[in-house]
């Protein structure tokens, strides 16, 4: 039985090029301790290329807009990139399956909504949810546990606030979200101190990992039952916060 279905194929919603959503997890969980098992992860990729020749190309921005995590294309090749994301490992899998091997079945929103009752759902493990039409997200997330959201397009998609934290780099993306009536999520630096109904993601490790995203259910912007707004300092690979900081620094 496959391990999820497609949501959506159609153009993208941040420049009208040709995306496809997919969800996984739906048989299998995740073996990522900081999301949970049990989180349902959906994939929001380029439909005509791969996630690495989109990155390489700057045709991602079909489904990250705007993020300052991007990175440059310098000569065909990607540069100073700080997205988490390693595009060559499961995106590129869930690309791969989707679209050359065909494994997933297509499922209207409605048939999506009704495939992951109860369960709960990412909204972009990779890809901003802004790519994907809102009646849609509508649709999946109709009758969901928990939901878990981060967008950088919400300057342009106030519709998502419903369902997702507005994605903060700095202190002033931070005053701008909360001024439009966004839940923020901000990634921080070490000497940044937290703001104001702020906390520490409680599945972090600058936490001490106390639960999991499927668990804690803070990040499903004001559908969500938390009311607090979260931060994280930057972590992960020290390419990646060195990226960061240097995108702080600019």
């Amino acid at each position: 039985m496959a391990n999820g279905f497609v949501f959506y194929r159609g153009p993208s919603m941040i420049d009208g090029k040709p995306i496809i959503a997919v969800a996984t997890g739906t048989e299998r969980g995740s073996r990522n301790g900081k999301t949970g098992g049990g989180l349902i992860q959906t994939w929001i990729l380029r439909e005509d290329m791969s996630p690495v020749a989109a990155v390489n190309s700057g045709e991602d921005a079909s489904i990250c807009g705007d993020c300052p995590h991007r990175g440059t294309v310098v000569s065909g090749k990607n540069t100073g990139r700080s997205c988490y994301v390693t595009v060559f490992q499961a995106p590129l899998v869930v690309w791969k399956a989707a679209t050359q091997k065909a494994l997933y079945p297509t499922l209207s929103p409605v048939e999506a909504g009704k495939a992951v009752d109860g369960r709960a759902v990412r909204l972009g493990s990779y890809g901003d949810p802004a790519a994907v039409p809102a009646e849609v997200w509508k649709a999946l997330l109709a009758n969901v546990s928990a939901k878990a959201g981060y967008t950088h397009q919400w300057r342009r998609f106030p519709a998502l606030a419903d369902y997702c934290m507005a994605s903060c780099d700095s202190e002033a993306d931070h005053a701008a979200a909360k001024a439009q009536g966004w839940r923020t999520f901000r990634v921080r630096l070490a000497t940044e101190a937290l703001k104001p109904h702020e906390i520490v993601c409680p599945a972090s490790k600058e936490a001490g990992a106390k639960t999991s995203c499927d668990a804690c259910k803070a990040c499903g912007g004001h559908t969500a039952k938390a009311r607090v707004d979260i931060a994280i300092i930057a972590h992960g690979a020290a390419s990646k916060v060195n990226a960061y900081a240097s995108l702080r620094a600019a």
